[in-house]
């Protein structure tokens, strides 16, 4: 049963140019998993954006607020993709599941989360 549900969209062309301007953001953001999937890509921002808005679908399915980064989230590549949760979000969501199922188009990335558990 579904107990927690987030949504979050994104214009890629947004993350591009935040990535430009900010260089170590990437690294603040996504794991090294994340940047490595990413790069082996035609478009690596698509596939960022696509990953930025599953964690802030999955903050907002886990109901969470407080002192962690996105890094503490990672997504990782499958069908479907999964999450594996770190450090403090992994503490503040413990025995609490969640699952995502992103999109992206040439212009906009999307995700949505749903928390069981």
């Amino acid at each position: 049963m579904a107990v927690g549900v987030g949504i979050d969209l994104l214009e890629i062309d947004r993350l591009e140019r935040a990535l430009a301007r900010h260089p170590r953001l990437a690294e603040r953001v996504f794991t090294k998993a994340e940047r490595e999937y990413a790069a082996a890509r035609a478009r690596p921002a698509r596939h960022l954006a696509a990953r930025f808005v599953a964690k802030e679908a999955v903050v907002k399915a886990l109901g969470l607020s407080g002192a962690f980064g996105l890094g503490e989230i990672e997504i990782l590549a499958g069908e479907p993709p999964t999450v594996r949760l770190s450090g403090g979000i992994a503490e503040a969501a413990a025995g609490k599941g969640v699952e995502v199922s992103l999109t992206h188009s040439r212009d906009f990335a999307a995700a949505v989360a749903v928390r069981s558990g």
